[in-house]
């Protein structure tokens, strides 16, 4: 008897701990549950679609190589832009500043309810530059979803893993790096999501 009490209590609160806080705390970040999910691929996308979706969001330019070497994992991880055709060599274009990483994706509600804390920290003097990669999605609805937001931040897609493979990321969403100046990369630990742009800035000078 007693050890039935235990078992339904200990039941309890895990169905406690799990379920979406009401109050002013973030929500925790989601499992991306990858079964069934897109490959967020723009290649793969309906042109037509695609190219309507890129001319309503009016995403800035994905970044260019800087002309500095680049180093650490991601250099040579090479991904699609999401805003427009092409690819974008991450480490090079990341290569000799700081830069913050975000991932994300359309489905994904902490990701929607943090996307606009990303583009007010971007838009202020001084911040590092942001890039989002959106990933197990539909390109399309990834691009209807920052329209809708107001979200103009550079985008990539990665299909095949290869950034989350580079930087060993957790099975979560949304979750973020730093990458510093020399290319290290180094998490924002726990992927609580961000809730203004204060929090983003507050984790990139911390990570810096």
């Amino acid at each position: 008897m007693v050890s039935t009490v235990v078992v339904a209590l200990l039941v309890a609160l895990a169905v406690w701990a799990l379920w979406p806080s009401q109050g002013g705390t973030p929500d925790p970040a989601v499992p991306p549950a990858a079964a069934g999910r897109p490959d967020s691929d723009p290649a793969a996308a309906d042109p037509a679609a695609l190219a309507a979706a890129r001319a309503s969001a009016a995403l800035r330019p994905c970044p260019v190589p800087s002309g500095t070497p680049a180093a650490g994992p991601l250099a040579g991880v090479s991904v699609p832009c999401l805003g427009a055709d092409g690819t974008v060599d991450v480490g090079a274009a990341l290569a000799g500043s700081p830069a913050l990483v975000n991932f994300w994706a359309s489905w994904c509600v902490p990701c929607r309810d943090e996307l606009p804390a990303l583009q007010e920290y971007a838009g202020r003097p001084g911040s590092v530059p942001v890039l989002t990669v959106d990933v197990q999605d539909d390109p399309v609805a990834a691009l209807d979803l920052a329209a809708r937001l107001g979200i103009t931040l550079p985008a990539v897609t990665d299909p095949r893993g290869e950034l989350r493979a580079a930087l060993g990321t957790p099975p979560v969403l949304p979750f973020t790096y730093v990458v510093r100046a020399d290319g290290t990369p180094a998490m924002v630990d726990p992927p609580v999501p961000f809730r203004d742009a204060d929090d983003v800035a507050a984790a990139v000078e911390r990570l810096r």
